[in-house]
């Protein structure tokens, strides 16, 4: 058994020039109404977003627009105070919170490659005009599904399958050796 690799330290990924991992993070998706949605944002203290592909953040939380009744939750992963208030403010609503944590982990694909190391990949007009900060949505990578979020003029954040990170870092080293 010392050939398996144990699946709570997660994949040994690189940080390059252009990818970087995001800090242990807790990830969870809410499904729910709006009163769901509403009791969310008070409990965590960030816009819950009513409008499709939108992300609402502070600098320690964010929620993210996946779907009408379907937001990406994320906190940091000492925020256990966070989690606590999300469930107390959700007692007695109908809803669904679903630990992802261990699911899922960030990169942050960021300078001013960001754009064609993501085209490279991606299907989607990544120009700011068309894909403008705070905006969110699920895509594909290359073959893998992936939550991208633009964070900033020239920055994405990548939520990713843990099974598929490994997969993404090692695409996005390989479409950076065609911008450099």
């Amino acid at each position: 058994m010392d050939s398996l690799i144990d699946a709570r330290q997660g994949p040994t990924l690189v940080a390059t020039a252009h990818v970087h991992v995001v800090p242990p993070a807790r990830r969870f998706v809410l499904r729910g109404g709006s009163a769901a949605r509403a009791a969310a944002e008070r409990a965590l203290g960030v816009p819950v977003p009513q409008v499709a592909c939108r992300a609402g953040a502070d600098a320690q939380r964010a929620a993210l627009w996946l779907g009408p009744d379907e937001w990406l939750l994320l906190m940091p992963a000492a925020d256990a105070a966070g989690e606590e208030a999300l469930a107390s403010a959700l007692a007695g609503l109908a809803h669904s919170v679903v630990d992802v944590s261990h699911r899922q982990i960030g990169l942050i694909v960021s300078g001013p490659a960001a754009i064609p190391l993501l085209a490279a990949g991606c299907p989607l007009d990544l120009d700011a005009s068309a894909f403008p900060v705070g905006m969110c949505t699920r895509t594909m990578l290359s073959k893998a599904e992936v939550v991208l979020w633009r964070t900033g003029a020239r920055e994405f954040r990548l939520e990713v399958w843990r099974s598929f990170a490994d997969y993404i870092t090692q695409y996005l080293a390989e479409a950076a050796r065609g911008i450099n």
